[in-house]
Formats: structure tokens, sequence, C-alpha cells
């Protein structure tokens, strides 16, 4: 389903897309096409994109073609989304120790759509960080791996 989904190749393609969408919710999906959970993930956004397309704009990143960005979000493990909001990095709490992206695949597409909504709508009230509405134990359990330190 990743054929469905907008794609960002090069860097200046995500600083654009992080300038220009405005008043929505920017989802990147940090991954590669052909890993299996990349497109269980992106089968989810695929399929949610068009419910969400008044909060929110979905694209693709791969890892390997924009390496500035992996690096800069320490993206280790894929699929990893992160979200912005007008520009703003936005972070949620999952309950795990990292708050500036999510790890793995959404189990169901509500689950999807109700952190989209609890994300825009924290960020129309300027709030930075929300409370993620997913049931913990849909959440990949995982350690942070601090690397070249």
């Amino acid at each position: 389903m990743s054929f469905l989904l907008p794609k960002l190749s090069r860097k200046k393609e995500v600083d654009e897309a992080i300038k220009t969408v405005a008043e929505k919710v920017l989802v990147l999906r940090f991954g590669r096409d052909e890993d299996l959970v990349c497109l269980q993930l992106d089968d989810i956004l695929a399929k949610t994109a068009h419910d969400l397309s008044k909060m929110a704009t979905i694209y693709l990143v791969d890892v390997n073609k924009v390496p500035v960005y992996t690096q800069y979000f320490d993206i280790i493990y894929i699929p990893s989304t992160v979200f912005f909001f007008n520009g703003q990095h936005m972070k949620v709490d999952y309950g795990s120790p990292d708050h500036t992206k999510f790890i793995g695949s959404f189990k169901t597409k509500q689950d999807f759509i109700d952190l989209i909504e609890v994300i825009y709508r924290g960020a129309m009230c300027g709030k930075l960080i929300v409370q993620s509405p997913i049931d913990p134990k849909n959440i990949l359990k995982y350690d942070l791996l601090y690397q070249d330190i």
C-alpha cells in the first residue's frame, strides 16, 4: 500500500513539508518500502488518509534516502512515525522512554485515528506534548539505545 501515499526522498522535500503543511498534523513515516512491518503500517496509513485529510497530511520517508533526518530523530527501529504541527515537532507520551516518535505499526486503524485526533486537538490548544490515547498493551515495548556516546 506504500504506493498510495506520497513519498519524500530528499532532505529538501522533508524540510518543505515541515515548513508548508499548515493547520494540519504532518505525519512522517520513516522506514523502508520492502519491510513487512512498514508495509503493515503503510496499509493503515493509506486506509485512513482520506478520513483524516482535514486533520493530517501523511508522507513516507525512506530512511536510506534521507539519512540526515534518520540520524536527527535517532531512528534505530523502523517503522518510526514522527508528528509535526505548523512546523513544530509534536511529542506524545506513549508511556515509553521516547516521546519524539511512535515506533512500530499501529494495531488498528482506530488507534491511529485516535492518536491524530489527540495530537490535532492538543496542537490547536498550543500544547507541544500530548498523552497517547492508545491502549498501552498496543504499544511496542523497547529499550533506548544510545549510539556513539
